[in-house]
């Protein structure tokens, strides 16, 4: 039966997706049951546990705990807090992994849940168990404790008018997104930021970016010195930037099809009708698996218009996202449907609650610490600005990711309908680079690696440090950073993931300058620059961005 807005399963589910956070409870369920069963039924398994816990219960072995770390843990009784803290941390590890017969992502399922009970109530995260929290309090006369109940009035008045944290030293314009451009394109989906260049002389291939439409795409002219976008303007190309919409309830039937057409399609058209017959396209995150999408209809179609195709930490193939996937089944997606089905789109906030659990130490209760309980505010920073400034899901084109690419993964395996027919990666011919970052916990680099397995053409596949945003955000003199870098030649034998990072050693540096030089490579001789004769609609950063 369709669910529709008025139906009562679906007020029910959406209802009670306000109070999971979005996360269906019947998906954790299933989980918990099937491992659950095949324990009771593993009496060695039983046997062991019992064992590691009579072992574990007399063991004092220093381990290595970031929360844990301040010489104050090393004080009596809180040693002891914080080892029986790991002693059960590690045995939920033991209980949870090795249970032969139970589903594979069941497993995982329950080992993830286990490990975010088990974050939620470490010692670390309560003043009157906290060593450090308590030295504060002294010193301060418990000021940092008043101080922080202030900080949790202000964000629990957030929550509930859902308005997020919005930073008021970094606005758009003024100290974010602040590269000279002119919006060139727009339509109900997208507006295309067109950047001047700045040399003599210019590649005849622009660079096409598409970054994810759960983004703002300034993420990547994040400040005058973080701005890929001027980068590349710098290096003598002409830089065209996709600005997505922040979707309403009006937009809730935007398809895959129309971020195809309306998106990368209309912007490619566009760019062409200025003169430019060729362009290089790269693709951030989403963005970049919908660039593949794109790239793999216009070689089936016999269009040759992409120079080269850059895909910056984007998935292709979803039979490994890590633990995002843990999120994404048959039951989890029936019920953001109905949760999407009340509103017409996912809201912000209910699908970053899933990033977070995902770096739950790093994103949730190292602030509550911070926050609350030393009475710290973290800094503003323009990442954190940006992070701030969330967007909204269309709830067809959602559903139809989800189900397409996550459930089915239906990209891989050649399936993937484009104007009603397949497309196939495999038919791409056009030069790959692809980069990956070590510590993603969205695209994950040995998932991201697998283009290089899918892909019949030349792939250049570069590791770099850091994490989904930060490694992608390396900047020419950005402190400590290094990256991999090997090319695999069409007919080339498939090397794992594994041989691949031992074989290639890092190199001091930022990835951005080894790509610049690839681009170039990839293009026709520097040309004077021409006048441009499109009109702007508008000044950079446009209008969409500030939805």
């Amino acid at each position: 039966m369709k669910r529709t807005s008025q139906g009562l399963d679906t007020q029910w589910h959406a209802a009670l997706g306000r109070l999971t956070g979005g996360i269906s409870p019947a998906a954790l369920a299933t989980a918990y049951v099937d491992w659950w069963l095949h324990l009771i039924g593993s009496p060695e398994k039983q046997s062991e546990l019992m064992q590691r816990a009579l072992t574990d219960a007399t063991s004092q072995t220093q381990r290595d705990d970031p929360r844990f770390q301040d010489p104050a843990w090393a004080a009596y009784p809180y040693n002891v807090m914080a080892q029986s803290f790991l002693a059960m941390q590690d045995w939920w590890q033991a209980a949870t992994t090795d249970l032969p017969g139970v589903d594979p992502k069941h497993a995982r399922t329950v080992n993830f849940a286990a490990r975010q009970w088990l974050d939620m109530v470490s010692p670390a995260n309560f003043a009157v168990t906290n060593p450090v929290v308590q030295n504060r309090t002294a010193s301060e006369g418990g000021q940092n404790l008043m101080r922080g109940a202030h900080y949790w009035l202000e964000d629990f008045n957030r929550l509930l008018t859902k308005q997020p944290r919005r930073s008021e030293q970094f606005t758009i314009g003024k100290e974010l997104a602040t590269t000279p451009g002119d919006v060139v394109m727009r339509n109900r989906l997208v507006e295309m930021i067109r950047y001047h260049p700045t040399t003599e002389k210019i590649h005849p291939e622009p660079i096409l970016i598409v970054p994810a439409w759960i983004m703002k795409y300034y993420i990547l002219d994040l400040t005058a010195e973080r701005s890929l976008v001027a980068y590349l303007r710098d290096q003598g190309f002409e830089v065209f930037v996709l600005s997505w919409k922040n979707p309403d309830a009006g937009d809730a039937d935007l398809a895959m099809q129309d971020y195809i057409d309306l998106g990368v399609r209309a912007a490619i058209a566009k760019i062409q009708d200025m003169g430019h017959a060729r362009l290089h396209a790269t693709g951030y995150c989403l963005g970049g698996t919908l660039l593949a999408i794109v790239a793999a209809a216009l070689a089936r179609d016999g269009d040759d218009c992409l120079a080269s195709i850059s895909l910056l930490a984007a998935q292709v193939d979803f039979s490994e996202p890590g633990e995002l996937g843990l999120f994404i089944n048959e039951s989890q997606v029936a019920f953001l449907e109905d949760i999407m089905a009340t509103h017409g789109y996912l809201r912000s906030d209910q699908m970053a609650g899933a990033f977070q659990l995902l770096r739950s130490n790093d994103l949730i209760w190292s602030r509550v610490i911070r926050h609350y309980l030393l009475g710290e505010r973290t800094p503003d920073n323009p990442l954190l600005a940006w992070n701030a400034d969330a967007t909204r899901m269309p709830a067809r084109m959602h559903s139809e990711y989800l189900r397409s690419l996550f459930l089915k993964n239906d990209l891989a395996k050649g399936r993937f309908k484009v104007d009603g027919s397949a497309v196939a990666l495999s038919d791409i011919r056009s030069d790959i680079y692809c980069v990956a970052t070590e510590t993603d916990h969205v695209s994950p680099w040995t998932s991201v690696y697998r283009i290089s397995l899918l892909t019949d053409t030349d792939v250049t596949f570069v590791l770099t440090n850091g994490g989904h945003n930060g490694g992608i955000l390396s900047e020419p003199r950005h402190k400590g950073r290094h990256y991999r870098c090997g090319h695999k030649d069409e007919g080339d034998a498939h090397t794992t993931a594994p041989a691949w990072l031992d074989s290639h050693d890092p190199h001091s540096g930022s990835w951005w300058q080894h790509w610049s030089k690839w681009l170039k490579n990839n293009s026709g001789r520097p040309q004077d620059v021409r006048p441009s004769l499109v009109k702007p609609l508008d000044a950079a950063p446009g209008r969409y961005v500030l939805e």
